[in-house]
């Protein structure tokens, strides 16, 4: 009698424990402890060499504060939906099998085989954000994933619209991690052409933009803790992209924020490629988690004073 009175006992603590709330979750040290936060800003159709050609002081501005290589190389395929997939995880088309473009009628959502970013940096603690400009992208909004997310798709996937949710989570939830996708410079390229007066004008227009998401870090006093890496999923030429292109795959890369190198060419480091991948592998790397061994991603150090 009395041993059932133990257990009974026992398993009632038990389940008392299992109430209770968890406690805060310590998060991971950062090898720059002056890095809180990180926004990924990710232009849709964003050819190198437009950018340049724009007429677009904030971004030419934030390459001359920063480090930066105009000939970073996207997913092989160059299309939106596998190569926004490699860079928010990581790894290649074939280990995280978004293979396809479109919004497909399945009867159950399909998810990327490997974790987002999102997920390792919630799992680690950290509150989480994206903001797209396409509805494609709840294949990356995995549930339980994202903290915050707000998907936007045809008519109100507007650059503009993009912006003005993006500002409102910053300045409602200041979130550790925030990707951001613009999807104006793409829809541009589509309609008139890559390299076209509309499309350097829809460069113009989401500069604008960008000036926008800066200032809300700015007013938040975010700014100065926040690294910010801006670059796209694929170029483009005529009015498509695809793989086995250069036009369509070189994109640009650049990061600005606390540590980074100003006004660095990552191309001075002879033997550095820098590949989507890259992205996901950076990002885990300012935030402290472990990279894992299935990556294909490296972490740019070589863009940070103190990074190799």
């Amino acid at each position: 009698m009395k041993s059932c009175f133990v257990l009974v006992l026992l398993l009632g603590l038990s389940l008392v424990a299992r109430s209770q709330p968890a406690g805060p979750v310590t998060k991971p040290q950062r090898p720059l402890p002056a890095v809180q936060h990180v926004v990924i800003i990710s232009v849709d159709g964003l050819r190198p060499d437009c950018l340049l050609l724009a007429d677009a002081p904030v971004l030419h501005g934030l390459i001359k504060q920063g480090a930066y290589t105009m000939w970073a190389r996207t997913s092989a395929e160059a299309i939106t939906l596998p190569a926004h997939t490699s860079m928010l995880t990581g790894v290649t088309t074939r280990k995280h099998g978004i293979e396809w473009n479109r919004d497909l009628p399945l009867g159950e959502p399909v998810y990327p085989k490997v974790p987002t970013v999102f997920e390792m940096a919630t799992q680690a603690g950290y509150q989480t954000a994206m903001v797209a400009g396409k509805a494609k992208f709840d294949t990356l909004n995995k549930p339980g994933t994202v903290t915050f997310a707000t998907i936007l798709g045809g008519a109100k996937g507007t650059d503009a619209n993009v912006a003005a949710e993006a500002v409102k989570i910053i300045e409602q939830h200041k979130p550790d991690l925030l990707f951001i996708h613009f999807p104006g410079v793409d829809t541009a390229g589509h309609a008139k052409g890559w390299g076209s007066p509309e499309q350097l004008a829809a460069i113009t227009a989401l500069d604008g933009h960008m000036g926008a998401v800066l200032a809300a870090l700015e007013r938040t006093g975010l700014r100065e803790s926040t690294v910010v890496i801006i670059s796209a999923d694929h170029g483009g030429a005529g009015l498509s992209h695809g793989p086995d292109d250069a036009r369509s795959r070189h994109i640009p890369w650049i990061a600005i924020g606390p540590g980074v190198r100003r006004g660095f060419d990552l191309t001075r480091v002879e033997k550095l490629q820098v590949n989507t991948e890259d992205t996901c592998a950076t990002v885990c790397w300012l935030l402290g988690l472990a990279l894992p061994t299935y990556f294909d991603g490296k972490a740019l150090r070589e863009a940070f004073e103190n990074g190799q």
